[in-house]
């Protein structure tokens, strides 16, 4: 950000933090670059998911490819994801320890009368830094499917690395809440008000935290938003504080090469274009 000298830099404030979300102020930037780094905590953070099942055996009431799916959107700690591979980075044919990991599971049902719950405290991961996320001893897991005596379940998942532009189990956000000017300051939002604007459009939490119009303001038809109010809420697989600064990164990294690229084109504009070839 240092590269736009003469303006604001940008200043972030945490709110609140927590182990499952992070809610921040984002100023001195433009709106552009505000929703695209909601976009990217959305779409682009790499993370850990169950990509390929192997079934050797099911014996359920529950189809192969209905497990296969409730396997996909179990969320693996992606903590060290970046010590893992794409696997078109990859030179294996398939899948090994650069690229992917292994996580078994083997559950039967053998008392009568008895429901037997199979969750994901049942997948063994063969790397124990990337295991299905538990919120504490006592938490029973996510629910997979149900078996009763005699039904039987033994699978061989592949897990790999991914982000939520191919598939939506490898976002690591629940939920990101992202608004500005919540007094419609700048009328980009248009009410459709009956009888009283104030009770029927009343301001949100972030009011609180922003700057009030006066009762004889004039409307400023050149005022830009530049005041943002995130709220980012993880599915466990990272740390919300985690998910934003790889977002800041990756922000900058599309910068940067933008950068690059308007370089490249500077510096051949003085010499002779290459004409198209038909």
């Amino acid at each position: 950000m240092d590269t736009y000298t003469g303006t604001i830099k940008p200043e972030l404030k945490i709110q609140e933090l927590t182990a499952e979300k992070v809610k921040f102020i984002l100023t001195n930037v433009d709106l552009s670059m505000a929703n695209a780094l909601r976009r990217i905590m959305l779409s682009e953070i790499a993370t850990i998911a169950i990509d390929m099942v192997e079934f050797e055996l099911n014996t359920s009431v529950l189809a192969d490819e209905f497990i296969a799916h409730r396997l996909g959107l179990i969320p693996l700690d992606s903590t060290e994801a970046e010590k893992i591979k794409y696997s078109r980075e990859c030179n294996c044919n398939g899948a090994c320890k650069e690229c992917s990991v292994e996580l078994n599971m083997h559950v039967k049902c053998t008392e009568e009368d008895i429901t037997k719950d199979v969750t994901s405290r049942d997948l063994v991961s063969s790397d124990p830094r990337f295991t299905p996320i538990q919120e504490g001893p006592k938490d029973p897991g996510i629910l997979i499917a149900k078996l009763r005596k005699g039904q039987e379940i033994k699978v061989k998942c592949i897990a790999k690395k991914g982000v939520a532009k191919e598939h939506a189990k490898w976002s690591p956000c629940a939920a990101v809440a992202f608004e500005y000017d919540p007094f419609n300051k700048l009328r980009h939002t248009k009410y459709w008000i009956e009888e009283d604007e104030q009770r029927e459009w009343p301001a949100s939490r972030n009011a609180a935290d922003d700057f009030a119009p006066g009762d004889s303001e004039a409307f400023d038809f050149n005022a830009r938003p530049n005041r943002f109010y995130f709220e980012v809420e993880t599915i466990g697989s990272m740390k919300p504080e985690d998910i934003v600064m790889n977002a800041f990164k990756k922000l900058l990294e599309k910068i940067s090469s933008i950068q690059m690229g308007m370089s490249t084109n500077d510096g051949m504009s003085g010499r002779d274009q290459p004409r198209d070839s038909y």
